[in-house]
Protein backbone atom coordinates (compact mmCIF):
# COMPACT_ATOMS: atom_id res chain seq x y z
CA UNK A 1 0.00 0.00 0.00
CA UNK A 2 1.63 3.04 -1.47
CA UNK A 3 1.58 5.77 1.49
CA UNK A 4 -0.39 9.10 0.02
CA UNK A 5 0.49 12.71 0.17
CA UNK A 6 -2.38 15.28 -0.04
CA UNK A 7 -2.16 18.93 -1.37
CA UNK A 8 -4.46 21.37 -1.26
CA UNK A 9 -3.83 23.88 -4.93
CA UNK A 10 -4.97 27.20 -5.34
CA UNK A 11 -6.56 27.80 -8.77
CA UNK A 12 -3.25 28.91 -10.03
CA UNK A 13 -1.76 26.01 -8.81
CA UNK A 14 -4.07 23.25 -10.35
CA UNK A 15 -1.50 22.62 -13.72
CA UNK A 16 -0.52 19.51 -12.00
CA UNK A 17 -4.19 18.43 -11.26
CA UNK A 18 -5.14 19.02 -14.83
CA UNK A 19 -2.51 17.42 -16.83
CA UNK A 20 -3.62 14.16 -14.87
CA UNK A 21 -7.39 14.65 -15.04
CA UNK A 22 -6.23 14.85 -19.25
CA UNK A 23 -4.24 11.82 -19.07
CA UNK A 24 -6.99 9.93 -17.20
CA UNK A 25 -9.64 10.99 -19.86
CA UNK A 26 -10.95 8.08 -22.38
CA UNK A 27 -12.11 8.29 -25.78
CA UNK A 28 -15.61 7.39 -24.22
CA UNK A 29 -17.74 8.32 -21.50
CA UNK A 30 -15.34 8.77 -18.47
CA UNK A 31 -15.93 6.25 -15.77
CA UNK A 32 -14.69 8.89 -13.23
CA UNK A 33 -16.16 11.54 -11.39
CA UNK A 34 -13.84 14.30 -12.62
CA UNK A 35 -13.16 15.32 -16.22
CA UNK A 36 -10.44 18.23 -16.83
CA UNK A 37 -14.16 20.34 -17.24
CA UNK A 38 -15.14 19.88 -13.96
CA UNK A 39 -11.90 21.54 -12.49
CA UNK A 40 -12.49 24.04 -15.29
CA UNK A 41 -15.69 24.91 -14.16
CA UNK A 42 -14.37 24.66 -10.29
CA UNK A 43 -12.26 27.62 -10.64
CA UNK A 44 -15.02 30.36 -11.86
CA UNK A 45 -14.21 31.60 -7.84
CA UNK A 46 -11.21 32.70 -6.95
CA UNK A 47 -11.55 30.96 -3.85
CA UNK A 48 -11.69 27.34 -5.55
CA UNK A 49 -9.85 24.50 -3.57
CA UNK A 50 -8.92 21.58 -5.54
CA UNK A 51 -7.39 18.43 -3.86
CA UNK A 52 -4.00 16.44 -5.58
CA UNK A 53 -2.92 13.19 -4.10
CA UNK A 54 -0.03 12.16 -5.11
CA UNK A 55 2.76 9.00 -3.80
CA UNK A 56 4.36 10.34 -0.84
CA UNK A 57 7.70 8.25 -1.76
CA UNK A 58 7.95 10.43 -5.30
CA UNK A 59 7.19 13.32 -3.09
CA UNK A 60 9.75 12.95 -0.72
CA UNK A 61 12.59 12.10 -3.37
CA UNK A 62 11.04 15.21 -5.18
CA UNK A 63 11.96 17.16 -1.67
CA UNK A 64 15.12 15.60 -1.19
CA UNK A 65 16.51 16.85 -4.63
CA UNK A 66 14.86 20.40 -4.20
CA UNK A 67 16.62 20.48 -1.16
CA UNK A 68 19.43 20.75 -3.40
CA UNK A 69 18.61 23.13 -5.83
CA UNK A 70 18.38 26.87 -5.27
CA UNK A 71 16.03 29.01 -3.97
CA UNK A 72 15.21 30.04 -7.23
CA UNK A 73 14.49 27.06 -8.63
CA UNK A 74 12.53 25.33 -5.56
CA UNK A 75 10.19 28.46 -5.78
CA UNK A 76 9.19 27.15 -8.79
CA UNK A 77 7.69 24.54 -6.85
CA UNK A 78 3.42 25.10 -7.06
CA UNK A 79 1.98 24.29 -3.63
CA UNK A 80 4.33 22.04 -2.65
CA UNK A 81 3.56 19.79 -5.48
CA UNK A 82 6.91 19.51 -8.03
CA UNK A 83 7.01 17.94 -11.34
CA UNK A 84 8.12 14.60 -10.25
CA UNK A 85 5.65 13.75 -7.72
CA UNK A 86 3.19 10.99 -9.13
CA UNK A 87 -0.04 12.03 -9.05
CA UNK A 88 -2.44 9.51 -8.18
CA UNK A 89 -5.77 11.47 -7.64
CA UNK A 90 -7.87 14.72 -8.00
CA UNK A 91 -10.86 16.08 -6.32
CA UNK A 92 -12.94 18.63 -4.45
CA UNK A 93 -15.41 19.50 -2.00
CA UNK A 94 -18.49 20.17 -4.16
CA UNK A 95 -20.80 21.50 -1.44
CA UNK A 96 -21.07 18.33 1.10
CA UNK A 97 -19.83 16.15 -1.98
CA UNK A 98 -16.30 15.00 -2.25
CA UNK A 99 -15.81 14.45 -6.42
CA UNK A 100 -12.79 12.71 -6.79
CA UNK A 101 -11.06 10.99 -9.60
CA UNK A 102 -7.83 8.36 -9.41
CA UNK A 103 -5.86 6.78 -11.31
CA UNK A 104 -6.09 3.26 -12.80
CA UNK A 105 -4.91 0.64 -10.18
CA UNK A 106 -4.67 2.89 -7.40
CA UNK A 107 -6.15 1.44 -3.82
CA UNK A 108 -9.21 3.17 -3.70
CA UNK A 109 -9.32 1.76 0.30
CA UNK A 110 -6.10 3.43 0.72
CA UNK A 111 -7.58 7.06 -0.94
CA UNK A 112 -11.35 7.51 1.42
CA UNK A 113 -8.51 6.41 4.75
CA UNK A 114 -6.50 9.40 3.48
CA UNK A 115 -10.19 11.42 2.53
CA UNK A 116 -11.66 10.08 6.01
CA UNK A 117 -11.18 14.05 7.71
CA UNK A 118 -12.64 15.61 4.60
CA UNK A 119 -15.93 13.63 5.31
CA UNK A 120 -17.13 15.53 8.72
CA UNK A 121 -20.62 15.40 9.70
CA UNK A 122 -22.61 17.76 6.50
CA UNK A 123 -20.23 16.12 3.93
CA UNK A 124 -22.66 13.36 3.71
CA UNK A 125 -21.54 11.71 0.14
CA UNK A 126 -18.78 11.33 -2.55
CA UNK A 127 -18.50 10.52 -6.07
CA UNK A 128 -16.25 8.29 -7.43
CA UNK A 129 -15.14 7.15 -4.14
CA UNK A 130 -16.47 4.57 -2.05
CA UNK A 131 -15.90 4.78 1.66
CA UNK A 132 -16.54 1.35 3.73
CA UNK A 133 -19.51 1.35 5.99
CA UNK A 134 -21.15 3.91 2.79
CA UNK A 135 -23.97 2.85 0.83
CA UNK A 136 -24.85 3.60 -3.06
CA UNK A 137 -27.28 6.10 -3.39
CA UNK A 138 -29.84 4.04 -5.46
CA UNK A 139 -32.60 6.69 -5.43
CA UNK A 140 -31.11 9.18 -6.97
CA UNK A 141 -28.57 8.12 -9.96
CA UNK A 142 -27.14 10.04 -12.54
CA UNK A 143 -27.27 9.20 -15.85
CA UNK A 144 -24.07 9.49 -18.01
CA UNK A 145 -25.04 10.70 -22.14
CA UNK A 146 -22.40 10.20 -24.76
CA UNK A 147 -22.21 11.89 -28.21
CA UNK A 148 -20.23 11.02 -31.16
CA UNK A 149 -19.24 13.12 -33.89
CA UNK A 150 -21.06 13.49 -36.95
CA UNK A 151 -22.47 16.54 -38.81
CA UNK A 152 -24.41 18.77 -37.30
CA UNK A 153 -26.04 22.01 -37.98
CA UNK A 154 -26.72 24.80 -35.34
CA UNK A 155 -27.56 28.16 -35.18
CA UNK A 156 -25.16 28.45 -32.15
CA UNK A 157 -21.85 31.09 -32.10
CA UNK A 158 -18.67 31.44 -30.38
CA UNK A 159 -18.89 33.14 -27.48
CA UNK A 160 -16.45 36.56 -27.22
CA UNK A 161 -15.68 38.99 -25.01
CA UNK A 162 -19.05 41.13 -26.20
CA UNK A 163 -21.06 37.89 -24.95
CA UNK A 164 -19.74 37.23 -21.48
CA UNK A 165 -22.62 39.21 -19.73
CA UNK A 166 -25.21 37.62 -21.94
CA UNK A 167 -23.91 33.77 -21.40
CA UNK A 168 -23.69 34.61 -17.53
CA UNK A 169 -27.53 36.14 -18.20
CA UNK A 170 -29.02 32.84 -19.52
CA UNK A 171 -27.08 30.73 -16.79
CA UNK A 172 -28.69 32.58 -14.00
CA UNK A 173 -31.83 32.94 -15.96
CA UNK A 174 -31.53 28.60 -16.55
CA UNK A 175 -30.46 27.83 -12.97
CA UNK A 176 -32.77 28.96 -10.21
CA UNK A 177 -30.73 30.75 -7.53
CA UNK A 178 -27.20 31.28 -9.48
CA UNK A 179 -25.09 34.23 -9.10
CA UNK A 180 -23.04 33.64 -11.95
CA UNK A 181 -21.70 37.24 -13.28
CA UNK A 182 -19.29 38.09 -16.15
CA UNK A 183 -16.51 38.20 -14.01
CA UNK A 184 -16.51 34.51 -13.04
CA UNK A 185 -16.89 33.48 -16.23
CA UNK A 186 -13.72 35.74 -17.28
CA UNK A 187 -11.93 34.45 -14.08
CA UNK A 188 -12.74 31.11 -15.61
CA UNK A 189 -11.25 31.78 -18.57
CA UNK A 190 -8.11 33.45 -17.07
CA UNK A 191 -7.16 29.94 -15.36
CA UNK A 192 -5.31 26.91 -16.00
CA UNK A 193 -7.98 25.34 -17.82
CA UNK A 194 -9.69 28.57 -19.45
CA UNK A 195 -7.90 26.89 -22.89
CA UNK A 196 -9.62 23.89 -22.70
CA UNK A 197 -13.13 25.73 -22.70
CA UNK A 198 -15.54 26.30 -25.93
CA UNK A 199 -18.28 28.70 -24.78
CA UNK A 200 -21.55 28.71 -27.63
CA UNK A 201 -24.25 30.95 -27.37
CA UNK A 202 -28.08 30.90 -29.21
CA UNK A 203 -29.66 34.09 -29.64
CA UNK A 204 -33.83 34.54 -30.36
CA UNK A 205 -34.52 36.55 -34.00
CA UNK A 206 -34.67 39.68 -32.05
CA UNK A 207 -30.94 39.32 -30.44
CA UNK A 208 -31.96 38.09 -27.06
CA UNK A 209 -29.57 35.62 -25.20
CA UNK A 210 -31.72 32.36 -25.12
CA UNK A 211 -29.57 29.09 -24.29
CA UNK A 212 -25.81 28.34 -23.65
CA UNK A 213 -23.30 25.55 -23.55
CA UNK A 214 -19.85 25.43 -21.59
CA UNK A 215 -17.78 22.10 -23.19
CA UNK A 216 -14.02 21.11 -21.95
CA UNK A 217 -11.65 19.67 -23.86
CA UNK A 218 -9.86 16.73 -22.64
CA UNK A 219 -7.20 16.47 -25.29
CA UNK A 220 -6.94 15.10 -28.50
CA UNK A 221 -8.35 11.62 -28.95
CA UNK A 222 -10.76 11.77 -25.85
CA UNK A 223 -13.70 12.49 -24.77
CA UNK A 224 -15.15 16.24 -23.81
CA UNK A 225 -17.40 17.27 -21.33
CA UNK A 226 -20.33 19.60 -21.24
CA UNK A 227 -20.33 21.58 -18.20
CA UNK A 228 -22.42 23.71 -17.90
CA UNK A 229 -25.76 23.60 -20.45
CA UNK A 230 -28.80 26.26 -19.86
CA UNK A 231 -31.38 27.80 -21.66
CA UNK A 232 -33.09 31.01 -20.40
CA UNK A 233 -36.20 29.90 -18.64
CA UNK A 234 -38.37 32.74 -20.89
CA UNK A 235 -36.87 31.00 -24.38
CA UNK A 236 -37.65 27.30 -23.27
CA UNK A 237 -39.20 25.08 -25.93
CA UNK A 238 -37.60 26.34 -29.40
CA UNK A 239 -34.46 24.22 -29.88
CA UNK A 240 -32.16 26.91 -28.29
CA UNK A 241 -31.14 24.30 -26.05
CA UNK A 242 -30.78 21.76 -28.82
CA UNK A 243 -28.32 24.20 -30.59
CA UNK A 244 -26.17 25.16 -28.18
CA UNK A 245 -25.26 22.05 -27.26
CA UNK A 246 -24.17 20.85 -30.60
CA UNK A 247 -22.94 23.48 -31.25
CA UNK A 248 -20.48 23.13 -28.25
CA UNK A 249 -20.51 19.51 -29.35
CA UNK A 250 -19.47 20.60 -32.92
CA UNK A 251 -16.44 22.55 -31.52
CA UNK A 252 -15.12 19.57 -29.12
CA UNK A 253 -14.72 17.42 -32.15
CA UNK A 254 -12.95 20.22 -34.61
CA UNK A 255 -10.83 20.22 -31.67
CA UNK A 256 -10.67 16.72 -31.78
CA UNK A 257 -12.42 15.00 -29.26
CA UNK A 258 -13.26 11.38 -30.05
CA UNK A 259 -16.65 11.77 -27.82
CA UNK A 260 -18.77 14.21 -25.57
CA UNK A 261 -20.65 13.40 -22.55
CA UNK A 262 -22.99 14.73 -20.28
CA UNK A 263 -24.40 14.07 -16.46
CA UNK A 264 -27.54 14.79 -15.41
CA UNK A 265 -29.66 13.57 -12.43
CA UNK A 266 -31.83 10.55 -13.49
CA UNK A 267 -34.61 12.60 -12.18
CA UNK A 268 -34.39 15.73 -14.54
CA UNK A 269 -36.77 14.81 -17.30
CA UNK A 270 -36.49 18.11 -19.50
CA UNK A 271 -32.65 17.24 -19.37
CA UNK A 272 -32.60 14.10 -20.48
CA UNK A 273 -34.93 15.16 -23.29
CA UNK A 274 -33.08 17.64 -24.35
CA UNK A 275 -29.64 15.51 -24.83
CA UNK A 276 -31.57 13.07 -26.60
CA UNK A 277 -32.66 15.27 -28.77
CA UNK A 278 -28.98 16.87 -29.76
CA UNK A 279 -28.05 13.07 -30.61
CA UNK A 280 -26.94 12.13 -27.11
CA UNK A 281 -27.57 8.24 -26.07
CA UNK A 282 -27.16 6.79 -22.33
CA UNK A 283 -24.40 4.72 -21.23
CA UNK A 284 -24.41 4.08 -17.77
CA UNK A 285 -25.89 5.24 -14.61
CA UNK A 286 -23.23 6.56 -11.99
CA UNK A 287 -24.47 6.48 -8.05
CA UNK A 288 -22.87 8.32 -5.10
CA UNK A 289 -22.33 6.80 -2.03
CA UNK A 290 -23.83 8.43 1.21
CA UNK A 291 -23.12 7.79 5.19
CA UNK A 292 -26.32 5.92 6.60
CA UNK A 293 -28.17 7.47 9.37
CA UNK A 294 -25.67 6.82 12.64
CA UNK A 295 -22.52 6.61 10.91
Amino acid sequence: MAPLARHRLSPAETGPALRALRAWTPPDAPSGSLHPGDVGWLLRRDDATVLLWTDARTDTQASAHAAARTDAEASAQAGGVTTTAAPVAVGFLDGPVLRVTAAPDVDLGSLAADAEDLLVPGNDATDGLPVPGWEPDTEEPWLVFSWTPEPVSSRAVQVTESDTADRALVHRAAFTGSTLTADHWRTMKKSPAGHLAVETIVRTPAGEPAAAATGWFGGAGRCGLLEPVGTHADHRGHGYGRDAVRGACAALADRGASAVAVLTPAGNEAAAALYRSAGFTVVRENLDWTRPSGV
